[in-house]
């Protein structure tokens, strides 16, 4: 039971990476506070969390200031600690084509693809870390992408450079919280079938999708499940002296 009497807050906990993170957590002894902007998908998430163990549901926007502040302040009331925080908001489908050139592309996408994967991050975390610094402890995971390693071949500029951003902001966040025994890590998955994102894989033709495996040494497409059982690594006391890392989850692309 990894995470005994940890708290942990997980953003964008009622589906994808987030959910199954949420999962593990659960089932391993957290108190999970599950936060989520989208009601339906948050009580579903929360009917079936709640059957493994301690779980709260929060309904929140994790790119609007003053809700992050709320939430947290109101978190660290109730539960005392905050132990874990899992930034799990992002993504490329919040555009029409997420495969767009960056020719092609409008700035109100370029934007909309930024904030979406960089704002969040940075929103929670920032509410986050005055409480992390007064525990003297704390592990941070954020979610990046290959994209932001300029290794996928099916996402936009945007979305590279955001997640590109997620890598360097977890390397210099570490740097700046390391004296206070907080970790900052960081994922870099490859394509995951995640809710959001099977409908675009399997909108792909059989040879682009045969394509995609046949280039991942491990043959298969990444699950939720995989992302998030090297979250956990990360979030769990086995990883006590790493930090500042962006660990690629990708199969071996």
């Amino acid at each position: 039971m990894r995470f005994t009497n940890k708290v942990a807050l997980i953003t964008a906990a009622a589906n994808g990476i987030g959910r199954a993170t949420a999962e593990i957590m659960v089932r391993e002894g957290a108190t999970v506070i599950a936060v989520d902007n989208h009601q339906g998908r948050l009580e579903e998430a929360m009917a079936s969390l709640k059957r493994s163990g301690c779980a709260d549901g929060r309904l929140a926007d994790a790119l609007a200031p003053a809700e992050v502040d709320g939430l947290v302040a109101d978190v660290v009331k109730e539960h005392g600690a905050i132990d874990i925080l899992v930034n799990a908001v992002g993504g490329s489908t919040v555009i029409a084509n997420p495969q767009v050139t960056t020719e092609q592309m409008s700035f109100a996408d370029w934007q909309k693809l930024i904030a979406f994967n960089l704002d969040g991050t940075f929103l929670v975390t920032h509410a986050v870390i005055p409480q992390m610094r007064r525990q003297r402890s704390g592990k941070i995971v954020n979610l990046a992408s290959i994209a932001g390693r300029g290794l996928s071949v099916n996402s936009s500029s945007a979305y590279a450079a955001a997640k590109g951003g997620i890598i360097a902001f977890t390397r210099k966040l570490a740097h700046e919280l390391g004296p206070d025994n907080i970790n900052v890590n960081a994922i870099a998955p490859s394509v995951t079938l995640t809710e959001r994102i099977r409908p675009h894989w399997e909108k792909r033709s059989q040879a682009a999708q045969a394509e995609e495996i046949e280039r991942t040494p491990l043959r298969r497409v990444a699950l939720p499940e995989d992302q998030a059982r090297v979250i956990c690594f990360l979030a769990s006391a086995d990883a006590d002296f790493v930090t500042g890392l962006t660990i690629d989850v990708t199969g071996g692309v």
